[in-house]
């Protein structure tokens, strides 16, 4: 049985930026800010910012502009002022932003849009903070499918984690390209374009990787109320299913991102 080391130091939001933002999503920022290319002096927001990996490097890419981060989430936000003092950073809600009409020449949302639980209310909002001819970049992950680390944590979370299993489909949830191009043209945006792209995902080893995005996601409560037998079968269940994916630079595996641009 695989060595358990399920006790990781700090909250859900420390953990994120220390562990989730160097290997998902500060290399998934980087591509959504080259596909917006923000200029020299624009305003811009991050929706759902997280703990900011967005907001932070967009603000190294402009002079004498403005970045805004924005989320639901207070432990987040905390996390992300204490990195990034020269941004405003927002506590609130993505379907009633406490931000002006047009206020706005670039938004972004990486891996925000699937979790709304008005979808169609927060495009909405995104397009009324933008300013005409303003910019949007955002970015889903593609099918659960299309990621086989993800795809093997789900079925382990569905035997032994069921609150889990639940809480580990949503980032996939709109995953299907065309309902995420109809519902930004429904609310008017143009010029809608997405792109598919893979990268590979790397971590020390299987364990790493499920105890690092536990701890560092909604997952970490569900799996905190299992013991240690159902933990260390979970732990194994998703080491059987990836071993293929292990080598000696450890675990690698491929997941599929929808890349997109649009204009208001």
């Amino acid at each position: 049985m695989l060595q358990q080391q399920w006790q990781v130091a700090g909250s859900a939001p420390e953990n994120y930026e220390r562990y989730l933002v160097p290997s998902i999503f500060g290399p998934w920022a980087r591509e959504l800010v080259d596909l917006a290319d923000p200029r020299p002096g624009e305003r811009i927001v991050d929706v759902a910012c997280g703990t900011g990996i967005v907001a932070r490097l967009a603000a190294e890419r402009i002079k004498g502009g403005h970045v805004v981060g924005l989320d639901i989430n207070p432990g987040m936000i905390a996390v992300a002022r204490s990195i990034g003092p020269n941004i405003e950073w927002y506590e609130g809600n993505a379907l009633e932003m406490p931000l002006a009409d047009a206020s706005f020449d670039l938004v972004f949302c990486q891996q925000g849009l699937q979790f709304f639980p008005d979808r169609l209310a927060s495009a909405r909002e995104m397009r009324r903070v933008l300013a005409p001819g303003g910019r949007l970049a955002l970015c889903c992950w593609r099918s659960i499918d299309d990621s086989p680390g993800f795809g093997a944590l789900l079925v382990a979370l569905e035997h032994h984690c069921p609150e889990g299993a639940a809480t580990m489909r949503a980032p996939f949830s709109l995953g299907d390209s065309e309902e995420l191009r109809h519902l930004l043209s429904q609310v008017g945006f143009k010029e809608i374009r997405l792109r598919p792209k893979s990268r590979v995902l790397e971590f020390a080893s299987v364990s790493d990787f499920v105890r690092q995005y536990v701890a560092g996601s909604p997952l970490a409560g569900p799996v905190a109320k299992l013991d240690g037998g159902a933990r260390g079968a979970l732990l194994n269940d998703v080491a059987t299913a990836l071993a293929k994916y292990v080598g000696d630079a450890g675990l690698r595996f491929p997941i599929i991102n929808q890349l997109v641009s649009a204009i208001a």
